[in-house]
């Protein structure tokens, strides 16, 4: 089908999510096919997905869409690490919102420990420098939150969900919040053991706080 829909060769070419009956390693493989071709011959594709990974393999570009509205549009990375509104950031991959106090127009302090931005820390949605002293909210990603045995900082194991060559770990700290933190299968802990872990944040994504 897609060799007859190339074949008058269109400026432009809609998939309305062509691999949503597929197995994932099917999908996987079909989705580097297509775009190899799209690409061969100078094809531009809307390509419609509720896959966010099929996303960020297929588009140069991607539009996340709410209620019918464009929220942003952008690149993989920088919707991820640069979303541009709350919704954008909850949406895009997987994270959770903490407290987090501005010690510096470059630093903050988390209950996982301080984070040094390499510029100064603004709002991602208005743009708007954050105030000395502060309290915002801080988007921590899994891979924010490194396993670590040597940490004296600890998580309680509240739910893992295994991923083969990761587990996705819920963690909950000694104030009662939860983060999230992806770590290697073979470190395989138990519920509610608590494990070593440390803060690794390259990405200040920062929101009023809410409250």
């Amino acid at each position: 089908m897609l060799a007859r829909a190339l074949a008058p060769q269109p400026r432009l070419l809609l998939l309305d999510e062509p691999f949503s009956n597929l197995d994932v390693d099917l999908r996987e493989q079909l989705a580097a096919e297509v775009r190899t071709i799209l690409k061969a011959n100078g094809t531009t594709a809307v390509f419609v997905t509720h896959d966010q990974n099929e996303a960020f393999a297929m588009a140069d570009e991607i539009a996340v869409m709410q209620e019918g509205r464009i929220q942003q549009i952008a690149g993989a990375y920088e919707l991820y690490h640069r979303p541009n509104s709350r919704f954008v950031a909850d949406f895009i991959g997987q994270g959770v919102f903490v407290e987090a106090t501005v010690l510096a127009p470059q630093r903050l302090r988390l209950e996982l420990g301080e984070v040094a931005a390499t510029e100064p820390i603004r709002f991602a949605d208005t743009g708007g420098t954050c105030s000395v002293g502060e309290q915002v909210q801080v988007l921590l990603r899994p891979d924010d939150v490194l396993h670590d045995d040597a940490s004296a900082l600890r998580g309680t194991v509240q739910h893992k969900a295994f991923r083969g060559a990761e587990i996705l770990y819920t963690l909950q700290l000694a104030s009662g919040a939860r983060v999230l933190a992806m770590v290697p299968s073979h470190h395989n802990h138990a519920l509610h053991e608590a494990i070593g872990i440390r803060l690794d944040m390259d990405h200040v994504i920062a929101f009023k706080n809410a409250a």
